[in-house]
């Protein structure tokens, strides 16, 4: 009996030894093919192989997912893998776990704080103050109760977008002036103070590649980008405090 045992341990550590073998034989592969065939390709971060047989994921430094067969030869660029049985989007799931940002690394220090109800809950935001969806998304946000809202500016629609925001962070009450700039219009009065925190908004915003407003992450890291109504945010706030 223990000499079958070690047998058949024996011969599934060679099967998995054999098939790492052939994954890395594929990935080299792929790899070599595609930077012959399509040089101008971001660069493969990663290959692994995907539930579908034959089919491998292929995570770009763009964070965009491709697929491509085992010698490189077809690649899908466009377009969802789906899990019939249980009914799971693949990609959708890849891309949400690629395009997450740990809430702990978010530098809060640069954030406007606007707390509703106990603020038990919690969310961060970058919105430009000239953005008509970050106006409607606020307007939506101001229904959603006990939620503490890190508000970080991110002027990137021009030189107005520069002033408003430099005008809410140096008000004597940043939160107030920036609920009544996006939800009421009032434009906020001029202002002048030490506005590096903007600056290093931005470039939070270029080495996580935010690169739309409104754009929210979740306490569990989930990003969404545009606007979303009360419902939606209801919805995403009770998932990540799952």
């Amino acid at each position: 009996m223990q000499h079958t045992f070690r047998s058949f341990a024996a011969a599934a550590l060679m099967a998995l030894s054999f098939s790492n073998a052939m994954a890395q034989g594929h990935e080299a592969t792929i790899r070599k093919n595609l930077s012959e065939r399509i040089p101008q390709i971001p660069k493969i971060e990663e290959i692994t192989p995907t539930p579908l047989a034959g089919i491998y994921e292929l995570r770009l430094s763009t964070n965009e997912i491709y697929y491509s067969d085992a010698a490189g030869n077809f690649l899908i660029i466009q377009g969802n893998l789906i899990d019939t049985k249980s009914k799971r989007n693949i990609t959708e799931e890849r891309e949400a776990k690629l395009s997450a940002i740990d809430f702990n690394a978010l530098p809060l220090k640069d954030a406007i704080t606007i707390v509703h109800g106990n603020g038990k809950r919690k969310l961060a935001v970058f919105e430009d103050p000239n953005c008509g969806y970050c106006k409607r998304f606020e307007r939506d946000l101001a229904k959603v109760d006990n939620v503490t809202v890190y508000l970080f500016l991110l002027p990137v629609l021009g030189p107005g977008s520069v002033e408003k925001s430099r005008n809410v962070w140096c008000a004597k009450d940043p939160a107030t002036t920036w609920v009544n700039l996006m939800q009421k219009d009032t434009p906020a009065p001029a202002a002048q103070c030490n506005t590096a925190a903007i600056d290093r908004n931005l470039e939070f915003a270029r080495k996580y590649k935010i690169t739309g407003t409104p754009t929210l992450v979740l306490q569990d890291g989930t990003r969404v980008p545009g606007a979303i109504d009360s419902a939606k945010i209801e919805r995403l706030l009770a998932e990540a405090s799952k």
